[in-house]
């Protein structure tokens, strides 16, 4: 059975920074594209960034600069470091991979 289980969501002021994990359990992230994604309040679930599995990485304008994507294959995690967070990114957060999903974890950016 295939679980992702993301988890480093929280409060934090503008500015501030978070590192988001997704442990995968059932299926090897080091043969995969994984993508992160969010759904802000009230609005579609987009996408957010991606590490291929050849280990290129692609952001979403806006995030470009502020996100980084990256990989520990020998933990089967795959992990978004956010700086500079905006009021904007406050989302729930989720991994994805093949035909797979987290459950999310929230993200608040406020003062």
């Amino acid at each position: 059975q295939v679980q992702l289980v993301e988890s480093g969501g929280g409060l934090v002021q503008p500015g501030g920074s978070l590192r988001l994990s997704c442990a995968a359990s059932g299926i090897t992230f080091s043969t995969n594209a994984v993508m992160w994604y969010r759904q802000p309040p009230g609005k579609q679930r987009e996408w957010v960034a991606n590490i291929n599995s050849d280990n290129t990485t692609n952001y979403q304008d806006p995030v470009k600069g502020r996100f980084t994507v990256s990989r520990d294959n020998a933990k089967n995690t795959v992990s978004l470091q956010m700086n500079s967070l905006k009021p904007e990114d406050t989302a729930v957060y989720f991994c994805h991979t093949v035909a797979y999903w987290g459950q999310g974890t929230q993200v608040t950016v406020s003062a």
